[in-house]
């Protein structure tokens, strides 16, 4: 059982670059993580890192080694849920992520009534708005908000959302309120963004008579966290765009306020996806039908002003 240790904790290593890393996925500390590697080099007679400051590359011999590894750990996670399935009593436990906003408002506050349901099952959760490499990081399921293109993931759709422009009183009081899109450039008003390192491209895709537009809008600012652009549209700070059930209360105490409403964004669509292989794991299959009626009847609910 040791050498299994050693050997996943290896491969996760590989999958995330560092022992840091690798340490908090596994609940074990660097320093355990270190020794499990080393332990596991010394059992193979070769160095299996190169090692830099920042990163842990795997050499020739660790490169190969990890192409074995990886389908021996994914044989016995394999193995584990056949097991589970027959016996009727899912184990293990389950990588999930989420946006921060949806996870903390629906995801988070369900997996203690989930755990309660499901005592066997463990959820590792992680809330990040960056769209997370799922198959590189290991995560079982990902809850998303957005356009969902990779083939190699499946998808439960779970609804569609709709969005819409907001702006608080103050903010159109002192800037005046647009009465098209074309006003959103014409008249530079500060578009507050959801943007992540690397994006290159600033725009909204709006419905209008002749189908979407893009309009590629500006603003003095912009962040990777959805709340704050919410926070910075309440202080008054710019224009947003927010999937309505995130931003329906404010709107209903006048907090904000709708912005072009005959033009609004694309609607967006809320899914689960996960790996192929990962819906004969039963776990998953409860945890995403769980959730997803979970969210479903919070979404409405919200959107009702229950």
């Amino acid at each position: 059982m040791a050498y299994l240790d050693n050997v996943s904790v290896f491969v996760r290593v590989v999958e995330l670059g560092n022992l840091s890393a690798a340490g908090r996925d596994m609940r074990i500390s660097p320093a355990v993580a270190s020794n499990r590697i080393k332990e596991l080099e010394k059992h193979l007679g070769v160095r299996l890192f190169n090692r830099t400051t920042r990163q842990l590359m795997p050499t020739e011999h660790g490169a190969v080694f990890y192409d074995g590894a990886k389908k021996v750990m994914d044989a016995i996670v394999e193995a584990e849920a056949a097991v589970s399935a027959l016996s009727g009593q899912p184990r293990g436990t389950i990588r999930v992520t989420a946006p921060l906003g949806l996870g903390r408002r629906f995801i988070a506050s369900g997996i203690p009534d989930f755990h309660d349901k499901y005592p066997d099952i463990q959820v590792r959760l992680r809330l990040s708005d960056h769209n997370v490499d799922i198959l590189k990081e290991g995560i079982d399921v990902a809850f998303r908000l957005g356009i969902i293109e990779d083939s190699s993931l499946r998808m439960r759709g779970i609804m569609q959302c709709e969005r819409v422009l907001v702006a608080s009183p103050e903010y159109l009081g002192a800037r005046g309120e647009p009465k098209t899109p074309d006003e959103l450039i014409e008249h530079r008003h500060d578009c507050l963004m959801l943007r992540f390192p690397g994006t290159k491209e600033h725009y909204w895709m709006l419905q209008t008579k002749n189908g979407p537009s893009k309009y590629e809008v500006t603003g003095p600012y912009d962040s990777d966290d959805g709340d704050v652009l919410t926070n910075w549209a309440l202080g008054g700070r710019g224009i947003v765009s927010k999937p309505r059930f995130e931003i329906e209360s404010y709107l209903r105490e006048g907090q904000l306020r709708l912005v072009l409403p005959d033009y609004p964004p694309t609607p967006i669509q809320f899914a689960a996806v996960y790996p192929h292989k990962k819906l004969q794991d039963p776990k998953v299959r409860l945890l995403l039908d769980f959730m997803a009626d979970r969210c479903e009847k919070m979404i409405r609910g919200a959107l009702a002003g229950a």
